[in-house]
């Protein structure tokens, strides 16, 4: 084993609590650098597979995720209109026995409370908030971080888990505009009583159709039924992760779906419908430096279409950990963390990107046919949900 190390974080969002909880775990000293005056979420829902549970098992957290989260019996791909499955893939216990790890839908604030409370029980002062970090120095001895505000921070590693506008990424590869897809995203949270009893079965659904489609599941032990709806925008302009935007929109923008998705959009909070634009960037040539390195979407942001870029920083924690737990030199093991990491997330990112497409299909039989020539539960099993962050090889 090598010898225990100061890592400074920045981030404290679902990464960079996971990293920390890893590294606490094993041992080592961590800071945490969160720029906001508290610790939250938005209130979305997001899935996390076995490639995801197996790393949260591993930190303590699983248990008192599941009493928050919803066990799903499998995904259903149907049409927009006729509710006609195309596709399925077994959740369930047939995940959990096939992967060696449970899937469930977990509401964002709930997973984030989690982390937080194991990385507090961990070390109590491990998280420092209101500190916005600019820029980071780093030399042969260690690496400092740098604040709008209060003191440098010194460390043998920095780790950017500080998202899709990251300053740590922005500073080793230069400042660059994210890419609009040209598509949007709906986010909103439908408490159940608002919907008709047994309105729908622990299941995730995926409405799709003509340039858009909408995903649905619940969360929160089932009091929330959570909708994000994907729509062909290319004209938007808007930026950010809160931005409201009118229910007339929504409504309009989903005419013609199947009733089950008209009932789900009429009983939404009117004034709590969210909009914003999804955004992605070029792959990274390179994640780290000597002391530097990338974590989850301030290396590889990518589409929601898979469900996987929370799992991808979940993923990425453990890795890290493992690396400069296991090799000797630190540039040799952020490289090697580097190295099990930059093909796999590339690929997350590319087939998200494919999946953009897949779902937005303009007719019925261009959907058959698309899903008879790709099984997705037979292709995710070959190599998504069979990963194993916790052995799989370091170079």
């Amino acid at each position: 084993m090598t010898p225990k190390k100061k890592i400074l974080i920045a981030g404290a969002g679902l990464g960079g609590l996971t990293a920390a909880a890893c590294l606490l775990q094993a041992g080592h000293e961590v800071r945490i650098f969160e720029q906001a005056p508290e610790l939250g979420e938005v209130g979305a829902g997001i899935q996390v597979s076995a490639n995801a549970t197996k790393v949260l098992r591993h930190i303590g957290v699983l248990e008192a995720l599941a009493e928050l989260a919803v066990h799903p019996k499998r995904t259903e791909l149907r049409l927009h209109d006729t509710a006609e499955v195309v596709a399925t893939i077994p959740l369930g216990k047939a995940h959990e026995e096939k992967f060696g790890a449970p899937y469930y839908h977990v509401y964002r604030p709930d997973i984030h409370r989690v982390l937080e409370a194991r990385v507090r029980e961990l070390d109590p002062g491990a998280i420092t908030l209101n500190a916005s970090a600019t820029a980071y120095e780093e030399d042969a001895e260690g690496v400092t971080l740098h604040f709008a505000d209060g003191p440098s921070q010194r460390g043998d590693v920095l780790i950017g888990a500080d998202g899709i506008k990251s300053v740590v990424r922005a500073q080793m590869h230069g400042a660059e505009p994210a890419n609009f897809t040209g598509n949007v995203a709906w986010r909103v949270m439908v408490p159940a009583d608002r919907l008709p009893a047994q309105f729908m079965d622990k299941v995730f659904i995926n409405w799709m159709g003509p340039g858009k489609h909408m995903v649905v599941y619940w969360v929160n032990q089932g009091r929330l039924l959570n909708f994000v709806g994907c729509v062909e925008k290319p004209d938007w302009t808007q930026e950010g992760w809160t931005v409201k935007a009118p229910w007339e929109d929504l409504k309009k923008d989903f005419e013609g779906f199947h009733p089950d998705v008209q009932t789900m959009i009429d009983a939404a909070d009117r004034d709590a419908c969210f909009c914003w634009a999804l955004n992605n960037r070029p792959r990274l040539p390179f994640w780290s430096t000597d002391r530097v390195t990338l974590l989850g979407d301030s290396a590889h942001p990518t589409l929601p279409y898979m469900a996987q870029g929370a799992v991808m920083a979940i993923e990425d924690g453990a890795v890290l950990c493992r690396a400069l737990d296991e090799i000797e030199t630190l540039p040799g093991a952020l490289r090697a963390y580097e190295a099990a990491r930059l093909d796999r997330t590339a690929r997350i990112v590319d087939e998200s990107t494919e999946h953009a497409r897949l779902f937005h299909f303009d007719t019925h039989q261009e959907f058959r046919d698309a899903f008879a020539a790709k099984d997705p539960a037979a292709d995710r099993a070959k190599w998504l949900y069979n990963y194993d962050p916790l052995t799989v090889p370091l170079s």
